[in-house]
Protein backbone atom coordinates (compact mmCIF):
# COMPACT_ATOMS: atom_id res chain seq x y z
CA UNK A 1 0.00 0.00 0.00
CA UNK A 2 1.42 3.39 -1.03
CA UNK A 3 2.04 6.00 1.65
CA UNK A 4 -0.56 8.75 1.57
CA UNK A 5 0.96 12.16 0.87
CA UNK A 6 -0.50 15.12 2.65
CA UNK A 7 -1.36 18.05 0.40
CA UNK A 8 -1.92 20.27 3.41
CA UNK A 9 1.77 20.53 4.20
CA UNK A 10 4.32 22.55 2.27
CA UNK A 11 6.18 19.37 1.41
CA UNK A 12 2.99 17.80 0.13
CA UNK A 13 2.28 20.78 -2.11
CA UNK A 14 5.81 20.70 -3.55
CA UNK A 15 5.72 16.96 -4.10
CA UNK A 16 2.39 17.20 -5.85
CA UNK A 17 3.85 19.61 -8.40
CA UNK A 18 6.95 17.52 -9.10
CA UNK A 19 6.84 14.38 -11.18
CA UNK A 20 9.34 12.68 -8.89
CA UNK A 21 10.66 13.88 -5.54
CA UNK A 22 14.41 13.65 -5.02
CA UNK A 23 15.91 13.90 -1.56
CA UNK A 24 19.04 15.96 -0.90
CA UNK A 25 21.13 12.85 -0.31
CA UNK A 26 20.67 11.92 -3.99
CA UNK A 27 21.84 15.30 -5.34
CA UNK A 28 25.48 15.69 -6.37
CA UNK A 29 26.75 18.98 -4.93
CA UNK A 30 30.42 18.23 -5.65
CA UNK A 31 30.66 20.56 -8.68
CA UNK A 32 29.32 23.59 -6.78
CA UNK A 33 32.12 25.84 -5.54
CA UNK A 34 32.10 26.92 -1.91
CA UNK A 35 31.17 30.52 -1.20
CA UNK A 36 34.05 32.91 -0.71
CA UNK A 37 34.21 35.28 2.29
CA UNK A 38 33.45 38.18 -0.08
CA UNK A 39 30.32 36.42 -1.38
CA UNK A 40 29.19 35.67 2.15
CA UNK A 41 29.73 39.31 3.16
CA UNK A 42 27.46 40.42 0.28
CA UNK A 43 24.78 37.87 1.12
CA UNK A 44 21.33 39.30 1.78
CA UNK A 45 18.85 37.81 4.21
CA UNK A 46 15.71 36.56 2.51
CA UNK A 47 12.45 36.47 4.43
CA UNK A 48 10.59 38.75 6.75
CA UNK A 49 12.49 41.86 7.76
CA UNK A 50 13.56 42.13 11.36
CA UNK A 51 11.23 44.76 12.79
CA UNK A 52 12.02 44.35 16.44
CA UNK A 53 8.30 43.82 16.97
CA UNK A 54 7.95 40.22 15.84
CA UNK A 55 4.84 38.47 17.06
CA UNK A 56 5.17 35.31 19.10
CA UNK A 57 3.62 32.13 17.77
CA UNK A 58 1.34 30.32 20.21
CA UNK A 59 -1.09 27.43 19.98
CA UNK A 60 -4.42 27.16 21.73
CA UNK A 61 -7.64 25.25 21.28
CA UNK A 62 -10.71 26.97 19.90
CA UNK A 63 -14.18 25.63 19.17
CA UNK A 64 -14.59 24.81 15.47
CA UNK A 65 -17.83 26.80 15.29
CA UNK A 66 -16.14 29.90 16.75
CA UNK A 67 -13.19 29.56 14.36
CA UNK A 68 -15.62 29.26 11.45
CA UNK A 69 -17.36 32.46 12.55
CA UNK A 70 -14.03 34.29 12.87
CA UNK A 71 -12.94 33.12 9.41
CA UNK A 72 -16.28 34.20 7.92
CA UNK A 73 -15.98 37.64 9.52
CA UNK A 74 -12.38 37.94 8.31
CA UNK A 75 -13.43 37.04 4.77
CA UNK A 76 -16.08 39.80 4.87
CA UNK A 77 -13.38 42.27 5.94
CA UNK A 78 -10.96 40.84 3.37
CA UNK A 79 -8.28 40.27 6.01
CA UNK A 80 -6.49 37.11 7.16
CA UNK A 81 -8.32 35.50 10.04
CA UNK A 82 -5.16 35.48 12.19
CA UNK A 83 -4.90 39.26 11.81
CA UNK A 84 -8.56 39.68 12.74
CA UNK A 85 -8.11 37.41 15.75
CA UNK A 86 -5.14 39.52 16.88
CA UNK A 87 -7.18 42.71 16.52
CA UNK A 88 -10.11 41.22 18.45
CA UNK A 89 -7.82 40.14 21.27
CA UNK A 90 -6.13 43.55 21.39
CA UNK A 91 -9.50 45.29 21.59
CA UNK A 92 -10.76 42.95 24.32
CA UNK A 93 -7.61 43.39 26.43
CA UNK A 94 -7.76 47.17 25.99
CA UNK A 95 -11.39 47.22 27.15
CA UNK A 96 -10.56 45.08 30.19
CA UNK A 97 -7.64 47.34 31.09
CA UNK A 98 -9.72 50.52 31.31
Amino acid sequence: MAKKQSASSVQGVHRRGNAKHMSDKHIDFSDIAESTPEELARAVRIGRPASGQAKQMIAFRIAPSLLARIRKLAAKRETPYQTLLHELLEDAVEQQST
